[in-house]
């Protein structure tokens, strides 16, 4: 359990980054068997009011939207709803007869891209870069975001079948790379389900869990709580940031046509809180099942073969971890660069949102920050390392 050394320890990681600049401000709570054991908040929510961060202060989640969107997915798949190797086409007619970028030469698919490959990010589906395919998402992006305010915004279901007439960076199947599989997966629930995808989220996870404080959007009486977004300049210096990424509307003000699977959500760490304790309570949280438990061990299992985990370690902060299901697992202990017990799970979201689970300690971390770029950053590993050298056995 954490002591009065390890408090102590945590409060100077915040302290310290907070008056090095690194970042602006954060919480963070620690959850074992369900109950919280640890919370703490320090630095700014805005550092030109000096508005300070709190417990009740929105985040917005980027890819912590992801393990959300994994989740809603496994509903449908325990109702016998969906099959796993079922090709995305069968939903989204935009991803018929799709082509490969191959050195600069499209070919056709040597198969359809799955619902599986779309959960283990092995689709060819990427989210930018260099290559046909990578220009063709970076386009498609680009038009989401011009038409986000417009008379005709791109709604989820258009959005995705627009992008499976984006060429695939690689045959389906053959690597893992990360990319906007996550959005895919939401246009298929919007299908299956006959429901959009906030609804069938607000339906099945969020209502049943009380959590009345994620969403798409803030209304108006709950937007003065969202933390402000910053990015270091070329000195280091933290600077507001207010553009919108990912086709996200950064100001998080009105409901979206596109509600994005794979970095929408906007949220509170206590809201997130009771998704992550659902989890590793084997799908329950307060007598609600929203998952069964051989479903949540699914869901947590890495999926990668071989070949496929080839890509995610390119990622060299990722030494030990595999992936499955739109979420990092850890599969090798001896190899990893920080503490981790066997099966930890989770993933992060790119201002620097942060799920930790242990399933072996029923133990769960959250750290919320908005910076960008951040993801899994230093000062993340810092404080996990405190709290798992501490609380884990």
């Amino acid at each position: 359990m954490l002591g009065e050394i390890e408090i102590n320890q945590i409060k100077k990681v915040f302290k310290d980054n907070i008056e090095s600049n690194f970042i602006a401000g954060g919480n963070l709570l620690v959850m074992k068997d369900g109950k919280e054991i640890f919370y703490h908040e320090d630095g700014f929510a805005d550092k030109l009011t000096g508005a300070k961060i709190k417990r009740d202060s929105f985040f917005k989640l980027y890819s912590m939207t992801k393990p959300v969107t994994a989740a809603a997915v496994m509903i449908l798949l325990e109702r016998g709803l969906i099959d796993l190797y079922e090709p995305v086409s069968k939903f989204l007619p935009g991803f018929r007869d799709q082509m490969v970028d191959t050195n600069g030469t499209l070919v056709p698919v040597e198969r359809a891209v799955t619902l599986k490959d779309l959960l283990s990010m092995t689709s060819g589906i990427v989210y930018g870069g260099n290559g046909i395919a990578g220009k063709d998402t970076e386009n498609l992006l680009k038009e989401l975001d011009e038409r986000l305010f417009s008379n005709s915004p791109m709604s989820t279901i258009d959005a995705m079948n627009k992008l499976g007439k984006c060429a695939l960076a690689f045959q389906p199947g053959f690597v893992w790379e990360y990319g906007l599989s996550a959005d895919v997966l939401g246009a298929v629930i919007e299908v299956v389900s006959n429901k959009s995808f906030g609804q069938f989220l607000k339906d099945e996870i969020f209502e049943p869990l009380e959590m009345l404080e994620t969403d798409f959007w803030l209304p108006k009486d709950k937007r003065n709580r969202l933390v402000k977004t910053y990015e270091a300049d070329e000195n280091g210096k933290l600077n507001e940031y207010t553009t919108n990424h990912l086709a996200i509307n950064h100001k998080m003000d009105r409901k979206p046509a596109f509600e994005s699977g794979g970095a929408g959500l906007v949220s509170t760490i206590d809201d997130y809180a009771k998704f992550a304790t659902m989890l590793i309570n084997n799908g329950s949280l307060n007598g609600t099942q929203i998952l069964r438990p051989k479903t949540v061990k699914y869901l947590t299992s890495a999926t990668l073969t071989t070949s496929q985990q080839k890509g995610l370690n390119l990622w060299s902060t990722f030494c030990g971890f595999s992936y499955g299901n739109l979420m990092r697992v850890m599969t090798d202990c001896t190899k990893a660069g920080d503490f981790a017990p066997l099966g930890e799970y989770g993933w992060d979201g790119w201002l620097g949102s942060y799920l930790c689970n242990c399933p072996s300690d029923n133990l769960t971390i959250l750290f919320m920050m908005q910076k960008t770029d951040a993801g899994t950053n230093s000062v993340t590993r810092k404080l996990r390392n405190i709290i798992l050298s501490s609380c884990c056995n």
